[in-house]
């Protein structure tokens, strides 16, 4: 054994499929082959990865590569970088590229809501997060993607893990609509993945607090929309519909929604979307206060015990996408 194989012993490494290496590109990390008990070196990281190289491995049954733990981080920005050509490779296996987007997604909104921003959102996370919607938007679009996306789903509620979720089942219920804009699209999906960014604000022990709250922490908690758009305002490309999607994305059709109580036609059709897709997944997911319920009990209570609440159109598309993914 080279002594070189022998240091690499002693490392930590992560695995990952050689598709996702891309070629010509180079992300400051080395890539490792498994030798019977040894890692060794196959590309460094100032060596291109050609379209040979990732080719030869897959055609050779090599399923796996390796990179080192340490360099996880950079591993992780390698991807964000090439997010949407990932996405677009049908060479990809579907539930590896929905893998990659939902892992992709989940780091980056949690990297937003882990900074507890005090005051707004800052245009490096902001960029991602737009650069992430943009590059993603087309994928979430395609008839098998929310079914392969929806095994990845967290039914655990975190904040970050549920703004991703509600950003996929709006982007997959928007797909089903012709007169959307490719720029229409974007904004909501902004709206969507940043809808509940003013939490940020809110203490912790009171979003994660067991049982009901006092009337001070609802109304404390209810502060949320509001907060974010006082987070994300005056940044670039957050334009007026993604703004109206943080906003009012707890509004209702019957009136009884905030922080306006707005009703029927004055609710964009985008915030109706969000807002059943936010419940949605709220309710399918474990919360502090409740447990998750399945998918069809969730619509049900939807249905019976929130009527008026949602557009019955939009609760109908989404039924609709859901039965279409086999969720349902």
């Amino acid at each position: 054994m080279s002594k070189k194989a022998a240091q690499t012993r002693k490392a930590g490494y992560f695995a990952v499929s050689p598709l996702m290496i891309f070629p010509e590109t180079m992300g400051r990390f080395s890539v490792y082959l498994k030798q019977g008990g040894s890692y060794v070196l196959y590309c460094g990281p100032d060596e291109p990865f050609s379209e040979e190289h990732r080719r030869n491995l897959h055609d050779n049954g090599v399923e796996e590569v390796f990179v080192l733990s340490e360099h996880k981080e950079r591993y992780h920005a390698y991807v964000e970088e090439n997010l949407g050509a990932i996405l677009a490779d049908e060479g990809i296996a579907l539930k590896e590229r929905a893998k990659v987007f939902y892992t992709a997604s989940v780091s980056i909104v949690d990297e937003v809501f882990a900074k507890r921003l005090p005051q707004s959102l800052d245009v490096k996370h902001f960029n991602r997060v737009a650069a992430l919607v943009r590059s993603s938007a087309r994928f979430l679009s395609m008839e098998q993607s929310l079914k392969t996306v929806a095994s990845f789903v967290s039914h655990d509620y975190k904040t970050y893990s549920h703004c991703v979720q509600v950003f996929v089942y709006t982007m997959a219920v928007l797909s089903t609509y012709e007169h959307f804009t490719k720029e229409s699209i974007f904004q909501c999906g902004l709206g969507a993945i940043l809808h509940d960014l003013g939490k940020a604000r809110i203490p912790k022990s009171v979003l994660n607090k067991r049982g009901s709250l006092t009337q001070e922490e609802r109304d404390l908690v209810n502060t949320h929309p509001v907060q974010g758009v006082a987070m994300c305002t005056g940044l670039p490309e957050m334009g007026h519909e993604a703004i109206n999607c943080v906003l009012f994305h707890h509004e209702r059709m019957d009136g009884s929604g905030y922080p306006s109580g707005l009703k029927d036609e004055a609710l964009p059709l985008p915030v109706r979307v969000i807002g059943v897709a936010d419940v949605y997944d709220a309710i399918i997911s474990n919360r502090s206060y409740a447990k998750a319920v399945s998918p069809f009990h969730a619509l049900k209570v939807m249905r019976d015990e929130m009527k008026g609440a949602f557009d019955k159109e939009v609760f109908k598309r989404f039924i609709g996408v859901l039965s279409g993914a086999n969720i349902v």
